[in-house]
């Protein structure tokens, strides 16, 4: 079965050609498009995407807005950002509302796919230059307050890069289980449910 998609969009041209280019695969299918969020969450209650790829500056309500409107209709829906937004204020907005990704529109198209892909196999996927801001925020304290380990800490920062959990088992030659352990156990020093939240956290805390 394909992976369901909807988009919330309100520039007309790019969510025909996002649609258009998702369509194409058949792997994947735009179950929906919108040029706002304002009933994200009767849209989703409805139609139970697989991932939601989200705008953030829409008329009505914002993205930031539409994400929680999301996650509140259908938990397991993954939400990635597709925004100009590169501040560090909305990116903390999103995550902490919570999005699964964040993407930059500048980002090549036929990365969309990647970022889909990875986002289902529970990483995080972001533009580079996003992901170079969560990193920094990470570096800007040192004190572990959460007692990670050397290999925890090399797990989460691979995450916030944007990693799925397949590709840090090959970045750090472990086994895929192995991750998934290292990774419920940060989320229990972190006293986080997921990959998001801990993301959210970091960037709030800087905690590492």
């Amino acid at each position: 079965m394909p992976v369901s998609i909807v988009l919330f969009e309100d520039n007309d041209r790019l969510r025909e050609s996002l649609a258009y280019l998702l369509n194409s695969d058949p792997e994947y299918a735009v179950k929906g498009d919108f040029d706002n969020c304002n009933q994200a969450a009767e849209i989703i209650e409805r139609l139970k995407p697989d991932v939601v790829l989200m705008d953030i500056d829409m008329p009505g309500k914002t993205g930031i807005s539409g994400v929680a409107m999301v996650k509140q209709a259908h938990p397991e829906t993954a939400v990635i950002m597709y925004t100009v937004f590169e501040d560090d204020e909305k990116l903390f907005q999103c995550l902490c509302a919570g999005a699964n990704g964040y993407l930059l529109k500048k980002t090549p198209p036929a990365r969309l796919f990647d970022a889909i892909r990875e986002v289902l196999d529970g990483g995080a996927p972001m533009s580079p230059v996003i992901a170079r801001k969560v990193l920094m925020s990470f570096q800007q304290k040192n004190d572990n307050q959460y007692n990670l380990t050397l290999r925890e800490t090399d797990v989460l920062q691979l995450l916030i890069k944007g990693n799925s959990i397949k590709i840090i088992a090959d970045e750090l030659n472990m086994a895929f289980d192995t991750v998934r352990s290292h990774l419920k156990k940060i989320y229990l020093k972190l006293h986080v449910n997921c990959g998001k939240e801990a993301i959210a956290k970091a960037l709030k805390e800087k905690i590492l």
